[in-house]
């Protein structure tokens, strides 16, 4: 069993767990929303999505989010995840990562999205 994200307790009051395959879900959402430079001993960890919720909307935009967000991806889960499909899209203050993927070690294909919106 694996610790759940975000962290909390379950009704008996002990750590709450997940199972692999929301770990592995977990685990691709913690990269797409952290910025390089939270993590003290790994400041170049994450993929800086975040930043670009309020930058303008541009195909060019768009397409400079999906590569760097893909070689995120690749560097910090390539051993855990295949990505198959990933589509980032931008409308006015939310952010949206849909990304089709399969578990390396099972062999399971998964989709997921992510969605966050700017904090006033």
């Amino acid at each position: 069993m694996n610790i759940d994200f975000p962290f909390r307790f379950d009704s008996l009051g002990r750590t709450a767990t997940t199972d692999d395959d929301d770990h592995v879900r977990d685990m691709i959402e913690l990269l797409l929303f952290t910025n390089p430079g939270e993590r003290v001993n790994r400041p170049d960890f994450g993929s800086g999505l975040l930043q670009m919720v309020f930058a303008p909307n541009s195909p060019e935009l768009a397409a400079a989010l999906q590569f760097t967000t893909q070689a995120a991806l690749q560097r910090w889960l390539g051993d855990v995840i295949d990505v198959q499909a990933l589509e980032v899209t931008s409308e006015d203050a939310s952010l949206r990562v849909s990304i089709a993927y399969a578990v390396r070690r099972s062999g399971e294909q998964r989709l997921a999205t992510f969605t966050r919106g700017a904090t006033p």
